[in-house]
């Protein structure tokens, strides 16, 4: 870099909860650099950015202390707030940007991010002096130029498969949340390359619910009620899920990380860089109600198992930080029954007890999970059981009601009959 050609950065400023983080500069490079503010580093009873952050998690002010530089993409922490595949490809497409320039993605998403951290442009005379002196400057100069923020024109379209989008309830209508407007649901258009998600997730969903697991209010929603959605191709379907969104309250943020953020994996890393021991111990150990979140945990897990979800990765499940520090293991979401759209599937996400296999998994890998990740089994035993009792009783019944498609319920009960002896679940159809 030569001292008489200043290199030019973007700047954003990151805060949670009015409260400032720090600055997050975006080099033409491609070189994205996160620099913590001294008012955050040193105050002791500062919001959880990320676990890694928390005053008390281990050597979080050695984490804190030194920039987070990262080449084209963000740091983990803030390249996992960003959508995936093809909603991603259409944000892009409607920004003119490439699809991996994530620097300028969060700028435009940073109003209405998952959980509690805004990103906001800052003009070049709001850029602090020292940030660009001292801590982005090596061998020359850094001048911050004025940001010129991209736009959608909202008229483009992409034959994706199912988009997911932050929309506002009103008058029992949803709308495309913009500007300083939350979203306070969650709303998934129907799949263009699988039959009836909508419904399979809706039905998973309430299953999960019926045998105990901590599940947000959900909905199935007419397409026509769905105000300003970009142009995007939609199948022969009438009807989208809706899940309210957990981290938003009455037009509140409420902060929460995925378990990718919290271990620093990148999204491409979601079904290969850890196992469910390695998010138990995490629960258990740092939840601030670590034995009832592990037991909900375990609950869930089983729940996979059950309903042939082979899409539990690290980037569905989260904490939560309901009083802005301390992590709770939060809602489910994302649960349906995947093995119907995967021929031959008959693995969950990740490694449970060394195995991923939902026709070989037993008590016996359940313990052994619990074992690895530090957790009581006699703590984790009832809550399996009680799960499965609740199944046996309540879902056959429950199935028959629920709008999963009928070929679909057949799949899922043949499934019931595959597992192993431990799980089976007798229907009679």
């Amino acid at each position: 870099m030569s001292a008489d050609t200043p290199a030019e950065v973007n700047v954003l400023q990151l805060s949670m909860h009015g409260v400032l983080i720090g600055y997050l500069a975006g080099f033409r490079s491609g070189l994205n650099v996160l620099s913590f503010a001294d008012s955050f580093k040193n105050n002791p009873d500062r919001p959880t950015f990320s676990l890694m952050t928390h005053p008390r998690f281990p050597n979080a002010d050695k984490v804190i202390a030194q920039p987070w530089a990262r080449n084209q993409r963000l740091h983990p922490v803030l390249s996992n707030l960003l959508p995936e595949g093809s909603l991603r490809e259409l944000i892009a497409q409607g920004l003119k940007v490439h699809v991996d320039n994530e620097f300028h993605l969060l700028s435009y998403l940073g109003e209405d991010l998952p959980g509690a951290i805004e990103a906001r442009p800052m003009e070049p005379e709001e850029v602090p002096d020292f940030l660009l002196d001292r801590v982005l400057s090596t061998d020359g100069k850094v001048r911050a130029v004025k940001f010129n923020k991209a736009t959608q024109a909202n008229k483009f379209s992409l034959a994706g498969v199912q988009m997911k989008f932050s929309m506002k309830a009103k008058d029992g209508r949803y709308h495309l949340s913009k500007g300083d407007v939350l979203g306070d649901w969650i709303i998934k258009t129907p799949s263009t390359q699988h039959k009836f998600v909508p419904l399979n997730e809706f039905t998973a969903m309430s299953l999960a619910g019926l045998v105990g697991v901590d599940i947000p209010d959900i909905k199935l929603v007419e397409l026509d009620k769905l105000d300003h959605l970009p142009q995007i191709n939609l199948p022969d379907e009438k009807l989208a899920f809706a899940i309210k969104r957990f981290d938003r309250d009455d037009n509140q943020r409420i902060h929460m990380e995925d378990f990718a953020q919290i271990l620093v994996k990148y999204p491409h890393e979601k079904y290969t860089s850890a196992n469910y021991e390695n998010i138990g111990k995490v629960i258990y150990d740092f939840s601030g109600e670590g034995l009832a979140d592990a037991q909900q945990f375990a609950r869930r897990l089983l729940v996979n198992v059950l309903l042939a979800n082979g899409d539990a990765h690290l980037k569905n499940w989260s904490f939560l930080y309901p009083d802005k520090i301390t992590p709770r293991l939060s809602p489910a979401y994302d649960i349906l029954t995947t093995s119907i759209y995967i021929d031959n599937e008959t693995q969950f996400a990740l490694n449970l007890g060394k195995t991923k296999q939902w026709y070989a998994v037993s008590m016996v890998h359940f313990q052994s999970w619990a074992d690895k990740s530090g957790i009581p089994w006699r703590a984790i035993k009832p809550h399996l059981d009680d799960t499965l009792r609740r199944a046996r009783t309540l879902w056959p019944e429950a199935l028959k009601q629920l709008p999963m498609h009928d070929v679909h319920k057949a799949e899922l009960r043949a499934h019931w009959s595959r597992l192993h002896e431990d799980f089976k679940i007798h229907s009679a159809g």
